[in-house]
């Protein structure tokens, strides 16, 4: 077992591209991690058989599967095997995800599972260089260094793994990733009001702090710059019924052409956590384009059918949207405008747009989103910067204005006269 109190040389530790994770195709394992053998890595596939029957979705086999890929290589790189893994381990491989810089991708056509995955560029270099910030939007770009959300992400993961090993015995005696008591003394949740729902009062000792996230919206002059720069009516219906539905982008793009109903002016998704089938209401514009989308590509030889894909390529052979294929249509459609808004953003506009209006129940809007917390969707409520900086400089302007006397009397009783005198005040 590894000494805790022994120091790693981590700005010299390389970690290689060895292992990769494997997209089977198979239902019965979607996803499988091997290591730099082409060996299956069996603890890495029974904690994935464990979440697959807890009903997690494939998206989370995937996620959870990348960062047990990122883990294995770095116990590849340390030398050390993953069962006798301690928390110094942990507390090392927490360090590096601080410090050193997001591992190079290497090109598919030149991957051979040997390339250098990262190199340090000097000893002890410690420059935590941010992604430079878009003028338009205000979000930074994807940095050269691990974001504390990918990093809170990979210790929830493997602090899971390790405590399903522990519970079946498989693993080492201790969870490296440990939970941080001293954060909050006492037993969780021991004062817990059952009026108001549970927080989550212990962390990880290793779990980076997240700051408050407060969803972004799209402006609505850059909305209306970003439809009119698109080109084609399939991507104009997209853009309408993202952002009057509030629906996740995968959610619409999986639709059939049987889930749009123009004569209720409702679309039935599938939610992305529950697997639900739900009606949302969408705006008649949206519709209208849908239509015109709709007869330009049937006249062009696509198929019509209930259960044909409701989005496909503009192209022959006509084949389902994917994700990745809108994204970069939506990333076209705002290289004038030169922003880097994301298709989430628009489910983030499409839900601040509802929770501004004061006769829509904030309920409704938590029912149309799929948010099982209340909490969540008052996120929606919270006023942007521009809001309140706005707000502030009105408060300062109005500061600035001569407050006329009053003459009314605060309260019965009180001469107004000595209010005067006590407070100074010109009579």
């Amino acid at each position: 077992m590894a000494d805790p109190n022994a120091e790693r040389d981590l700005a010299s530790l390389v970690v290689r591209a060895v292992g990769r994770l494997d997209e089977t195709g198979d239902p019965w394992e979607p996803y499988r991690l091997l290591d730099g053998a082409g060996a299956v890595v069996e603890p890495v596939a029974a904690f994935l058989r464990e979440l697959q029957a807890q009903d997690r979705s494939e998206s989370t086999l995937k996620s959870y599967g990348n960062d047990l890929l990122l883990w294995w290589r770095w116990l590849a790189a340390a030398g050390m095997p993953w069962n006798q893994a301690t928390p110094a381990e942990g507390r090392d491989f927490a360090l590096w995800l601080k410090i050193s810089e997001k591992p190079s991708r290497t090109h598919w056509r030149r991957r051979d599972g040997q390339a250098n995955m990262a190199e340090r560029r000097g000893r002890g270099s410690a420059r935590l260089q941010a992604g430079a910030v878009n003028a338009v939007t205000g979000k930074a770009r994807p940095g050269k260094k691990f974001s504390r959300t990918s990093r809170a992400h990979a210790e929830t993961v493997l602090r899971r793994f390790y405590d399903f090993h522990l519970k079946a015995g498989t693993g080492p005696i201790m969870n490296p990733f440990p939970q941080d008591r001293s954060r909050r003394a006492g037993r969780a949740n021991e004062h817990h009001n059952p009026m108001e729902p549970f927080r989550h009062e212990r962390a990880g000792r290793y779990r980076p702090r997240l700051p408050a996230r407060i969803p972004k919206r799209i402006p609505d002059d850059q909305f209306n710059e970003i439809f009119a720069g698109l080109k084609y009516h399939r991507d104009r219906a997209l853009l309408a019924f993202w952002v009057s539905t509030g629906a996740r982008a995968e959610e619409l793009l999986d639709s059939v052409q049987a889930d749009a109903d123009p004569g209720e002016q409702v679309i039935s998704v599938t939610r992305k956590g529950s697997g639900a089938t739900q009606l949302l209401p969408a705006s008649p514009d949206a519709f209208v384009w849908l239509r015109l989308y709709q007869e330009e590509i049937w006249r062009k030889g696509a198929l019509r059918g209930r259960r044909q894909p409701l989005w496909v390529t503009l192209r022959q052979p006509f084949r389902p949207l994917t994700y990745h294929a809108a994204r970069a249509m939506f990333a076209r459609a705002q290289e004038t405008l030169g922003s880097n808004w994301t298709i989430h953003d628009l489910r983030h506009t499409a839900a601040w747009r509802m929770a501004q209006d004061p006769d829509m129940p904030i309920t409704d809007v938590q029912w149309i989103l799929g948010h099982a917390s209340l909490s969540t969707t008052q996120l929606y409520t919270t006023p942007s910067q521009d809001e309140v900086i706005a707000h502030a400089l009105a408060h300062h302007d109005r500061e600035r204005q001569p407050r006329p006397a009053s003459a009314v009397p605060p309260t019965t009783g009180y001469n107004p006269r000595s209010l005067d005198i006590l407070f100074g005040r010109d009579t």
